[in-house]
């Protein structure tokens, strides 16, 4: 168990992390916040364009940047971007911060909810197994070292789904509260 004030969501693209996220944030009283939503709104650009300007390292230097900010906040759902995972003090800050979720979905998964998504330049171009695939064998064992618990997110429709990871979480997670000053 890992008392922490924050929830945050890990996992692969196509998981579920932002619309699952917004609702289980919603049932548990918590402000919900997406990585790379956020960091759209902060730079004005697409997650797209910044990789095209800057690289992925670029982005990734601004990805690490947020989160660090994120974590030092209390009473947020964190919906990470996939890669977050790659850097060690991102890692580090959200099992710190964090009861970490890492929601899992399968390359045939993956492939099904992103048919029709162009926006995520890792996909761009080539074939999106042979990436999701090998993004998988590089991702899942960070997932899973960050990770308090591991949720199938698997078929159903996204209010179900989490309610039902709401109330697992709610069973696993020993949330601190934050009080405000006297």
């Amino acid at each position: 168990m890992n008392p922490a004030s924050n929830l945050a969501f890990v996992g692969p693209m196509g998981a579920g992390k932002t619309t699952i996220g917004k609702r289980v944030a919603a049932l548990l009283g918590l402000r919900f916040v997406d990585v790379d939503q956020q960091l759209e709104e902060l730079t004005g650009a697409r997650v797209p364009l910044i990789f095209e300007c800057e690289g992925e390292s670029g982005f990734r230097a601004r990805e690490s940047t947020l989160i660090a900010q994120l974590c030092d906040e209390a009473g947020l759902l964190i919906a990470t971007g996939g890669g977050a995972v790659l850097d060690p003090d991102n890692r580090r800050r959200l099992r710190a911060s964090a009861f970490v979720v890492h929601l899992h979905v399968d390359v045939d998964g993956q492939l099904a909810r992103l048919a029709r998504d162009r926006s995520r330049p890792l996909l761009a171009s080539g074939d999106r197994r042979e990436k999701l695939t090998a993004l998988a064998v590089q991702r899942d064992p960070l997932y899973a070292q960050v990770a308090d618990l591991r949720h199938a997110s698997t078929g159903g429709r996204p209010d179900a789904a989490a309610r039902r990871l709401a109330a697992l979480i709610e069973q696993h997670w020993q949330r601190t509260r934050i009080h405000a000053p006297a």
